[in-house]
């Protein structure tokens, strides 16, 4: 299946402010990109670099006034796959690649060493086989006891803030994911990109889990995990997948978000 996402950024901004983005689709596993576009008005140089992620990234400084930055693509994508069966197994540490190390371990957002993270996944868990039965309960729990809601949670909202409050969007539903699921020492990571099936368009994120010999799409704001993908990005959490960093002051104005299945017979749009 062809798939687009479109984002548009507008800002205001006072003074000249450098900033890095992270905007271009990733080049690997189930998706082909085939078409993109990268566009920033009023015209500035730009360069580009990949991460410690293998996230395509681009940097440059903005001028004052109002600039607007358009990232557009089309790629070949997979639907999300059923559940697999047999479900994949738990890896134990000792036999973990080395790349997937590092999502076993806490991080800014994802406070999984905390005992009250561990002591909710073991509540929620109770005596499930260790692996994909425990990721899909957790998954399962969050989407049913967390109340998605604009407005409530900001950058600075936690895992544990979100444990506590019950309340936020895919950001804040994806960090405790994580950091239920890390606490059980199985290893997870934040992916960001476009989703076909949303209520409301908007850049989304979701869960990938490290399970038998490769990684697992999750995603907490569904009753299930399904639907067309692009992956722009993945980290350890947000911190690692903003898709615009920014180093001083600027007014995000607006925020438009398309996406767009694309087939022969025509094409099934959703905006925003």
């Amino acid at each position: 299946m062809k798939m687009k996402g479109k984002c548009v950024f507008t800002y205001q901004i006072e003074y000249p402010t450098p900033v890095s983005m992270m905007l271009r689709p990733r080049r690997e596993g189930s998706q082909s990109v085939y078409k993109e576009g990268f566009e920033i008005e009023p015209s500035v140089h730009f360069t580009e670099f990949t991460d410690n992620y293998g996230n395509s990234c681009q940097r440059a400084t903005l001028p004052p006034g109002t600039v607007v930055i358009t990232s557009q693509v089309e790629v070949d994508v997979l639907e999300t796959p059923p559940l697999p069966d047999p479900r994949p197994a738990f890896v134990p540490i000792e036999e973990l690649p080395d790349d997937a190390m590092l999502y076993i371990l806490p991080s800014r957002y994802c406070q999984s060493d905390l005992s009250e993270i561990h002591k909710l996944a073991l509540e929620i868990v109770q005596d499930l086989t260790p692996g994909y039965e425990q990721v899909e309960a957790i998954r399962t729990w969050v989407h049913q006891n967390i109340e998605y809601k604009y407005g409530v949670t900001n950058s600075n909202t936690t895992a544990l803030d979100l444990a506590n409050n019950r309340t936020g969007v895919c950001r804040d539903f994806t960090h405790l994911v994580i950091a239920l699921c890390r606490s059980l020492n199985i290893p997870t990571r934040m992916t960001v990109g476009y989703l076909d099936k949303l209520e409301i368009t908007d850049l989304h994120a979701w869960v990938e889990a490290y399970l038998g010999d490769q990684w697992y799409t999750f995603d907490s704001v569904q009753d299930h995990t399904h639907g067309y993908r692009i992956e722009i990005g993945h980290g350890r959490d947000a911190a690692d997948v903003a898709m615009v960093t920014q180093f001083g002051s600027m007014d995000l104005k607006s925020l438009d978000v398309e996406t767009e299945l694309l087939e022969e017979e025509g094409a099934v749009a959703q905006n925003a």
